[in-house]
């Protein structure tokens, strides 16, 4: 089809696109191999995922979806090539694959389209070329540390969309589509690189552009206003505009009203089926969807209409009936005054008057911005741009020439910068240079329409249009110098003569006319020289000349030319550019290069003086000159002068204290010297200001921290100023004899008890502190009780931290705290992990030492609660409110004590299978099997997202970009849903995620053995609550907490020997982390904590994906008792599968000293796994426990016990301490039940879950 034809249909009817195609094809449940296909059965890494490849390994399914969507009505099919560009195909290795992805895509859907109209002739139907945004941003930084970097730059997105864009017109599209635009720098690139192609192919094919907005702000991911992005791609050749992914259908109808008002283009939308549910999944009806799209059709506000995420053939065959006999949207007038954009929109007409472009950014006419680039303050230099903005300034003047620097470096650096400060990049910028590389790599850094300044005919006429036309290209305005080959024009009829000259030649290229800005030339007056007198009166003749006869043509100029014989006397510069400015406004200038903060207007200048300037400005008097050099030289205005030098920032007024507290906060560190050296005249001693404004300074970082008002990488940003306020009062600390060490916060030693081999919470809250100053000592792991004590006798440390995450440890901190009190030692101790609790500290630690206990439950708090403790002034009252909290509790916990019932009536009461209907299946594999290695690619599609990320304190909605597939721009669909506050953490998350995703390929590709499992099938019976699998005896809890339906075991789910049957039950153990040790040794030695961390938190994971991978072979292979089970990974998550896996040290089986009965069984030895004293598993990333097959069996928790199930438990040889090992986790349940804190309480329950497995 043509583009004539598409054109007619859309101004006749509106046409239909078709829904999701990454909804689609999860419906299909395939398999790894399904995307490998024969072809690539052996390519390293995981490819499940690469929807795009599909085309390639099955096209029968794309070529299913797209008929489905065809019968279902659609008008317009999209190809499967979404992620088929090289930078989305880097994840998957297979960038050199992406012209063949691209062809076949577009080959099929040339083929399907043609041999559907030849089966309905009455039909039309169009292929649309599917481009996404790629997973990278060219308007921001992915590393929030370093807001310069780009991932990509435009140059390499260029490259990328024109190869794509190639192939799917070499195999025959009739549209190309830019769909889910999230950055419009990306969207500038990819339209670049589809005209350009189109041309070089001699081919006119429409481009449709479709953008996605960042939750109800109504602003594009990259923070552009729809009006802003309008203006950004106003230089393309788009057919159609429109909304895709997004919302729903009812959250985009007011951001679509928007478009449709002013778009001079034709309008599509196609929403998704709802907002995502807690799932990632779409739960909008083709009913409810259709509903909500109506009003779409009824108002005309739409000519092309689909769907997005969640929508299946079922959404789009409700919509013909919607538009049938409706009227399609007819597109707004096109604009007829200069659009000009940052992330908002700016339009140059004379109502709006005139615009300030702010002069200061300029190395050539600011000696402090020149100072500040070299030498790389670019913090300060950035609060000069700020300020203009804050001042007035609309546009943005910037130029980096000069002779020592490297201009196009520091001009790529400075507007990257400026993109990551919202409060600067809402205005334009001018990219401002003499040299051409400079400004074509400035063009490429900004996402909005920027102006050039400038081009001229200096060089000739080639030149200047070869210049014209890059600018029109990569979408700015230009100023046109009034210069041409014969060289400046200075008077008015040269200066009319070149404008006229340039006007014609760039409307002759379709340049424009409202882009094109003239600059006269404001040149030096009041010099002494004769011939000069004339130059502001040429000048603003020619702007009125300009207007009358240049149609469109704006006009702009440098005003601080004009007083340049005037340097050193600000009121009169000042005072000339006000009366100069009056003049040249009132014949139609547009804009001027000025200083926004002036503070000199034209009725504020005396009159006499005004009318001297006036005599001189407009050439009344010949004389006229004189007489100003005269008067200045007189004129003394002290109050007047230069505002820069007199206003300051509202915070740089504060008290001193005040002052460095906000630096802390802010990271600012530009000011730390001077405020420093005042500190220390003020402060008797250097560690005084440490003590004091610097220490309150964290302290509220701390709050913020806590509140969440702050994430991790801006806590780091923090204590690097702390770290440069202490390198700055370093050399004062010494002077005064002061240990180096006097300079931290406090000096922490960090352990996991004795026992416990979990390390990651102790190693994050370690970080945590070190980022705030702390001199931190980790003693790690298993780390004995005396150890402990030994080392705080040594190091004097100000507090200890205590971690643990087994049900053991909490009685071996019990323990240590008993030794610390031995030994006289008071120091505050922090105890945290996840079978903590603040009741259990209150109940069970803080009574058995004299100093002060804490827990916390969050790293967030720990540099909170140090502050509190290590500081005099808050010390004995936050030590006060902490002891009547734990009294409060203690008390609350007598009173709230959980009804028992006794072992006996539990036991009366416990659960009845049917066991007269229920026949054992017999395993197909008795006896003990070792799995040596299981291929990394085979466990990483089981591991669960949500608790990777909790382990990173990421807790909430964070899991969630873990659970979007086949559409990158969901999950920065996903990130913009986040209200502003959250969303850099949430970009954190997004990050995390792709670099653990990076490092898992890594050990793909490294052929890491990491996953072994061994397992095994016995007969069992059952003997009371016991379990006896051969002649090993496996004691089980009893719940007694008072409750309806009955008490529950373990044992209830093996049959007894009255039973007449045989039942069986599976014993496994698991690891992720078999011979991890020298990766992490090597990040280590490396420095890397954070690979460090990353590593051990995935190996945990795949350990538990290990487990949840065995499990399923176990019900459906190796035992073999659901061998028809069809479930999801989902499915496995809700535990929708029959039988349990309940897991040793868990709440069904809390007894972590059965893995010394599970050893004789299996020899966990065979997987590399030992076992510590107290049953704890090595390495870490290790999972043990049961298989029960019987279908009633279910997870549970056992809750609290009465001493009638101690004294069993002791029955078989267990002290009465280590018996209450087994049922601490009875705290738990009345804990939920009193935590008024919802934030702790919902954490707290996630994870007693994730140990219950739910």
């Amino acid at each position: 089809m043509n583009k004539e034809t598409f054109l007619n249909l859309l101004q006749e009817r509106i046409l239909l696109l078709d829904g999701g195609m990454g909804t689609m094809i999860q419906g299909y449940h395939l398999t790894e191999a399904d995307y490998r296909g024969e072809r690539f059965a052996s390519f390293p890494g995981m490819l499940k995922g690469n929807n795009d490849l599909l085309s390639i390994t099955r096209p029968d399914v794309i070529r299913d979806i797209h008929r489905q969507y065809l019968d279902a009505g659609a008008d317009i099919f999209t190809t499967n090539t979404f992620n088929a560009n090289a930078i989305s195909m880097e994840d998957y290795g297979m960038s050199n694959y992406v012209r063949e992805m691209n062809l076949a895509s577009a080959r099929l859907g040339r083929e399907l389209a043609d041999s559907y109209m030849k089966e309905y002739p009455e039909k039309t139907i169009f292929v649309a070329g599917s481009v996404g945004p790629t997973n990278k941003t060219a308007s921001m930084s992915p590393d929030v540390s370093n807001p310069a970097y780009r991932a990509v730059t435009y140059r390499d997105l260029y490259a990328a969309y024109k190869e794509q864009v190639e192939a799917l017109v070499d195999g025959g599209v009739d549209i190309i589509l830019f769909e889910t635009t999230f950055d419009t720098l990306n969207a500038k690139a990819g339209l670049e690189a589809a005209e350009v192609v189109l041309k070089e192919k001699g081919v006119d094919l429409p481009i449709m552009l479709s953008l996605t907005l960042a939750g109800q702000g109504g602003r594009t991911l990259s923070g552009q206003t729809l009006k802003a992005f309008l203006a950004s791609v106003q230089h393309t050749h788009i057919v159609s505009v429109g909304l895709n992914c997004s919302f729903g259908a009812a959250d985009m109808k007011p951001y679509l009203e928007e478009l449709a008002r002013v778009a001079p283009y034709y309008i599509s939308a196609y929403p998704n089926a709802g907002l995502p549910n807690s799932l990632g999944g779409y739960d909008e009806t083709p009913e409810t969807m259709a509903e909500h799209v109506k009003p779409f059709v009824d108002e005309g506000l739409v000519n092309i209409l689909g769907g997005c995420c969640g929508t299946t053939p079922a959404h789009i065959a409700k919509y013909p009936a919607l538009i049938a006999g409706a009227k399609p949207h007819v597109p707004a007038p096109q604009s007829d005054c200069l659009w000009l954009s940052g992330l908002e929109l700016l339009e140059v007409k004379p109502e709006n008057n005139f615009v300030n472009v702010g002069e200061r950014c300029n190395v050539a006419g600011s000696r402090k911005f020149l100072r500040l680039i070299k030498e790389k303050n670019y913090e300060e230099a950035l609060s000069i741009a700020r300020k203009q903005v804050e001042d007035g300034a609309q546009v943005i003047d910037i130029n980096m020439d000069d002779g020592l620097l490297d201009a196009e470096k520091e001009m790529v650096t400075f507007l990257n910068l400026i993109a990551a400060e919202p409060d600067i990049a809402r205005v334009p910028v001018m990219i401002d240079s003499s040299k051409w590389a400079v400004i074509e790599s400035g063009l490429m850094c900004v996402q909005g329409k920027s102006i050039v300044n400038s081009i001229s005919l200096k060089e000739g006429e080639e030149n200047f249009l070869q210049h014209a036309c890059r600018i029109q290209q990569l979408g700015a305005a230009t100023v046109v110098m009034a210069f041409d080959e014969k060289g400046q024009a200075d008077t008015f009829e040269r200066k009319i003569e070149v404008c006229q000259r340039a006007y014609q030649l760039l409307l002759g290229i379709g340049f424009n006319p409202n882009d094109i800005i003239f600059d006269p030339n404001v040149l030096a007056i009041a010099t002494g020289m004769e011939e000069h007198n004339r130059y502001a009166l040429d000048f603003i003749r020619a702007v009125d000349w300009i207007k009358q006869n240049l149609p469109g043509a704006k006009v702009s100029g440098g005003i601080s030319n004009l007083s340049f014989s005037f340097r050193g006397n600000n009121y009169v510069r000042e005072a000339m550019h006000a009366v100069f400015l009056y003049h040249a406004i009132a014949k139609g200038m547009d804009m001027g290069i000025v200083n926004p903060s002036t503070s000199v207007l034209y009725e504020d200048i005396e009159p006499e003086f005004r009318n001297l300037l006036e005599d001189v400005i407009l050439c009344r008097r010949p004389e006229a000159a004189e007489e100003l050099i005269a008067y200045a030289q007189q004129l003394h205005v002290q109050t007047q002068g230069n505002a820069e030098h007199h206003q300051q920032e509202a915070w740089r007024t504060l008290p001193l204290a005040d002052r460095l507290e906000y630096a802390l906060v802010k990271g600012i560190g530009e000011h730390l010297e001077e405020d420093l050296q005042e500190a220390l005249q003020k402060y008797p001693r250097a560690v005084a200001i440490i003590d004091g404004p610097l220490m309150s300074g964290m302290t509220n970082v701390g709050d913020l921290f806590g509140a969440g008002k702050m994430f991790l990488p801006q806590v780091v940003k923090t204590a690097r100023t702390m770290k440069k306020a202490v390198a700055i009062l370093q050399p004062a600390i010494e002077a005064e004899k002061e240990a180096v060490s006097s300079a931290k916060a406090g000096k922490v030693v960090f352990a996991t008890v004795k026992g416990d081999v979990h390390d990651i919470g102790k190693n994050i809250v370690s970080i945590v502190l070190a980022c705030n100053n702390y001199e931190v000592i980790d003693l790690g792991v298993m780390v004995p009780a005396e150890t402990i004590v030994k080392t705080v006798q040594e190091e004097k440390p100000d507090i200890l931290c205590l971690s643990g995450l087994i049900t053991p440890s909490l009685d071996e901190m019990v323990h240590v705290v008993d030794e610390m009190q031995k030994a006289g030692l008071q120091i505050p101790i922090m105890v945290g992990g996840a079978t903590t609790s603040k009741l259990h500290t209150a109940f069970k630690i803080a009574p058995h030492y004299a100093g002060t206990v804490i827990h916390v439950s969050d790293a967030s708090q720990n540099p909170l609660v140090a502050a509190k403790l290590l500081n005099p002034a808050t010390h004995d009252a936050y030590v006060a409110d902490l002891k009547q909290e734990y009294q409060v509790l203690r008390e609350t916990m007598e009173d709230q004590q959980a009804e028992l019932v006794s072992l006996q009536e539990a036991r009366n009461q416990s659960i009845q299978l049917d066991w007269s209907a229920y026949q054992p299946v017999v395993p197909h594999q008795l006896g003990v099997h070792v799995l040596p290695s299981i291929p990394l690619q085979e466990i990483i599609p089981y591991i669960h997202w949500t608790f990777f990320f909790q382990a990173w304190k990421l807790t909430g909605r964070f899991d969630e970009i873990s659970r979007i597939h086949g559409c990158d721009s969901c999950r920065a669909m996903w990130l913009a849903g986040f209200p502003e506050k959250d969303r850099a953490k949430a970009a954190e998350a997004m990050q995390l995620f792709k670099d653990a995703q990076r490092l898992l390929l890594q050990l793909v590709k490294e052929k890491v053995e990491y996953c072994k499992a061994v397992y095994g099938f016995f007969p069992a019976v059952r003997k009371g609550d016991d379990i006896w699998i051969q002649d090993i005896r496996i004691p089980t809890l009893r719940q007694q907490v008072k409750r309806e339906g009955g008490y529950k075991s373990l044992a209830d789910c093996i049959m007894t020997e009255s039973a007449g049957k045989v039942d069986y039950i599976g014993a496994f153990a698991v690891t992720g982390g078999a011979g991890y040790e020298s990766l992490k040794k090597k990040f280590e030695q490396e420095n890397d904590t954070y690979r460090m961390m990353l590593l051990q938190t995935l190996t945990d994971r795949l350990a538990e994906a290990t487990a949840e991978y065995l499990h399923k072979k176990v019900r459906k292979e190796y035992w073999g008792y659901a061998p028809e089970e069809q479930l999801t990974i989902d499915d496995l998550f809700k535990v929708k599968y029959q039988g349990i896996r309940p897991a040793i040290g868990y709440p069904s089986l809390p007894d972590q000293l059965l893995n010394f009965e599970l050893d004789k069984l299996l020899n966990l030895s065979q997987i590399g796994i030992q076992l510590t004293e107290n049953g704890a598993m090595m390495p870490t990333a290790s999972v043990s426990g049961f298989y029960l097959a019987h279908p009633q069996s279910e997870y549970f928790m056992v809750g609290k016990i009465d001493e009638d199930h101690l004294y069993y438990l002791m029955s078989r040889g267990l002290s009465k301490q280590d018996a209450m090992h087994l049922v601490t986790y009875g705290y738990f349940l009345p804990v939920l039940e009193f935590i008024s804190v919802e934030s702790l309480k919902e954490r707290f329950s996630d994870v007693l879950k994730e140990k219950v497995g739910l």
